[in-house]
């Protein structure tokens, strides 16, 4: 098994997908080129219900996310099944399990935690939730 990629993250950008099935997620990172994954709705609706909503009124917002282009569609990313988080002092790591590859860890400042939150919710409305009651 190959060990865990991991990346700080800079900045963050996602793009839903047409179906309303994933979203693309794409993350500038520390020291690293770009690099892209595609998140399934069903972990999206996981972490809106499980990521901290932020409560201080002078947090920063994050540089601005790399963009997303049609390339970024068009080259295969590799696809979540399942994610781990973890709450740091700070931050959160979170730890993604895919189909194929290396698995990645995340580490997202409180920043980019909130982006990372106001992004899947605003396409929340667009994703299909399988798992609804």
């Amino acid at each position: 098994m190959k060990p865990a990629v991991i990346r700080q993250v800079k900045s963050l950008s996602m793009s839903c997908d047409r179906i309303g099935n994933l979203l693309l997620a794409k993350f500038a990172s520390q020291g690293a080129s770009d690099l892209c994954i595609q998140v399934p709705a069903t972990i999206v609706f996981w972490l809106l219900q499980h990521l901290p909503v932020n409560r201080d009124p002078r947090l920063q917002p994050p540089p601005a996310g790399p963009t997303i282009t049609q390339r970024d569609w068009d080259t295969p990313t590799p696809r979540a099944l399942y994610v781990n988080c973890k709450e740091l002092p700070g931050a959160i790591r979170m730890s993604f399990t895919f189909e194929q590859g290396p698995d990645l860890t995340l580490v997202l400042d409180r920043s980019n935690v909130e982006m990372l939150r106001q992004i899947m919710e605003m396409y929340g409305k667009d994703l299909i939730n399988l798992d609804a009651q």
